[in-house]
């Protein structure tokens, strides 16, 4: 009989995939071998694969260059990468080694943006991309930016009066964009996004506040959709929309020749994953130009602003099962070196699922369980796998300790998580290790961060004197 787990998921996938491969009875993600790093890292341990990160964009950027050329589309393509994703130097230092540029969303982005420029990771030609609701602290900095130098500094208009805020503190002529508040799809809570300005009155507000206004030129129309780019009737509608109001303010403004089709693409969640990232580009950039030919108007540059997908594959996670409780004739619980709340919050606020898999005893038969975390939370647990409504792991062998890697979880997690800070019930955030490759493609690890000790978080709580 086909019992052991390596049977269950050659059985439920496609196996091995690109990145995942077995190596005897052991796992390998892009060819590194999981157990000696638990053997030299011990767990719980997160990881950063660097080299994934590079590999993701310059896919990204081929891509549209294939579907311009295809196209016939003569204008240029930007890639942003929105730092919300994950602010960290290491991931900054890996993305701008491909020649792209900045997304920021609050005002400590700006600082983020100043020590790159400072550090030649960036220059004055890389475009800076000011999203988010601005006041006080934002506005201030976008303008120390702009009024240093730093021309393609885009601040999008989120709302009617930051253009004045704005313009008080920036001295002479700079670039604006303005953002389209999409509707929101329709099993959403909301009808229209909170951010930006309604579709059919843009061209009014343009008319209004900027056309006659010399010391501004627009440059941006920035489109938004929550849900990232997926091929469904909600995507497309709304991107017609967006594509209509492009029109309309071209024919107003000369000055206008970018479009932003904000909104991420989907990364790998599940071995099942699959997405025509090719098919959907191609679509996208057949639908302007159709449109922007038909109405006679110039095709706009495209910038898009990937986050997830630029970070996301490259992060993963991996602890060791501590011990397994029957709580009843149904239900084992596997309890995790760690806790979800602390780690991997958004299987826990959002429930979103990553790649999960066993990284040792693939030759060892399997069953059913749930998995829980170290907290006291009746909310620190991970329940099912996308494709298999269940987690189906090696059985567990107090003799014999078994270790799952969560995948693809490089986004987020870190900030939404608190780095550094106090978490859930005081479980210690994990050691931290950064994984490349030089160019032999040799691989190499480093310590990020330790594990937090009881005297970081005493220091936190105020019980010890803060040096």
């Amino acid at each position: 009989m086909n019992t052991k787990y390596s049977d269950l998921i050659n059985q439920t996938y496609y196996f091995p995939q690109e990145e995942f491969k077995l190596n005897k009875d052991n796992l390998q993600f892009h060819n590194i071998d999981l157990m000696k790093l638990v053997e030299q890292y011990g767990t719980p341990l997160k990881f950063t694969y660097l080299p994934q990160i590079s590999e993701n964009i310059n896919k990204a950027k081929a891509w549209f260059r294939k579907s311009m050329e295809k196209n016939k589309y003569e204008a240029k393509y930007y890639y942003c990468y929105c730092t919300k994703s994950s602010h960290f130097e290491y991931i900054m230092n890996e993305a701008f080694k491909n020649n792209i540029h900045v997304e920021t969303s609050s005002a400590f982005d700006i600082n983020i943006v100043e020590n790159l420029l400072e550090n030649g990771k960036i220059n004055k030609s890389t475009y800076v991309i000011c999203n988010g609701f601005k006041r006080d602290e934002y506005i201030t900095n976008i303008a120390r930016l702009i009024n240093n130098g730093h021309k393609n500094t885009i601040p999008i208009i989120d709302n009617y009066e930051e253009l004045d805020l704005l313009q008080a503190e920036i001295k002479g002529k700079f670039k604006i964009g303005i953002r389209i508040a999409a509707e929101e799809e329709p099993k959403f809570e909301f009808y229209t996004s909170r951010l930006g300005i309604g579709y059919k009155n843009i061209v009014a507000f343009y008319k209004k506040q900027i056309q006659e206004n010399d010391k501004l030129e627009l440059k941006m129309l920035h489109f938004f959709i929550n849900t990232g780019i997926n091929d469904t009737a909600y995507y497309w509608n709304e991107l017609v929309k967006c594509i209509k109001v492009y029109i309309a303010l071209k024919k107003e403004c000369p000055t206008l020749d970018g479009l932003n089709i904000g909104g991420g693409f989907p990364i790998k969640n599940s071995l099942a994953f699959e997405y025509d990232y090719q098919y959907m580009i191609d679509e996208i950039i057949n639908q302007i130009k159709i449109a922007c030919d038909e109405a006679e108007v110039d095709v706009p540059n495209i910038f898009t602003e990937f986050g997830s997908f630029t970070v996301g594959e490259s992060g993963g996670a991996i602890y060791q099962i501590l011990y397994q409780k029957q709580q009843n004739d149904r239900e084992k619980w596997n309890m995790i070196d760690s806790s979800f709340i602390t780690t991997l919050p958004d299987t826990w606020a959002i429930n979103k699922r990553f790649i999960m898999l066993a990284v040792n005893r693939w030759n060892d038969t399997y069953e059913r369980v749930l998995l829980g975390g170290l907290t006291c939370d009746s909310d620190d647990y991970y329940n099912s796998e996308q494709n298999m409504n269940a987690i189906y792991l090696p059985k567990y062998n107090k003799e014999k300790p078994l270790y799952i890697g969560f995948f693809n979880t490089g986004a987020y997690q870190e900030t939404i998580g608190g780095y550094g800070g106090l978490h859930h019930c005081l479980i210690p955030q994990p050691k931290h290790i950064l994984i490349d490759r030089d160019e032999n493609g040799i691989i190499g690890t480093e310590v990020f961060s330790e594990q937090q000790t009881s005297d970081d978080v005493l220091k936190i709580l105020g019980y010890t004197k803060k040096v």
